[in-house]
């Protein structure tokens, strides 16, 4: 896949979450924040520690924990990408082997994400 496809998925990740619900979560510059999260992907994928070397530990729950994350929003955020990794094959090059574990990783990253308890 590579970092360029990685960079690509995330770019459209974050065009779409720019149209969701959660937008008001992320910061008024969404081209910046795709090439963070990007960095991180990278790195979690395999790839350099681009986050580390740029940001310093991932330690993504504590990065989250100013955003009042609950579960709806998680499904939103994860539906959104769920819509990008559909059209994976012909755009990103994502190795089809992994999909799943990815998705399944997705799942249970996103709900460690959750900090809002359900009302």
């Amino acid at each position: 896949m590579g970092q360029e496809g990685i960079f690509a998925m995330l770019e459209e990740l974050y065009a779409r979450l720019e149209r969701s619900e959660v937008r008001h979560l992320f910061p008024e510059d969404m081209a910046q924040a795709s090439l963070k999260s990007a960095a991180f992907f990278v790195q979690i994928l395999g790839g350099p520690p681009l986050f580390s070397q740029t940001y310093g530990p991932p330690r993504m729950r504590a990065r989250h924990l100013p955003f009042e994350i609950d579960g709806q929003s998680r499904e939103i955020w994860l539906a959104c990408f769920l819509e990008v990794l559909e059209t994976e094959d012909a755009r990103y090059s994502f190795p089809a082997e992994h999909i799943e574990g990815f998705k399944a990783f997705l799942g249970s990253f996103s709900s460690w994400m959750i900090n809002v308890a359900p009302k």
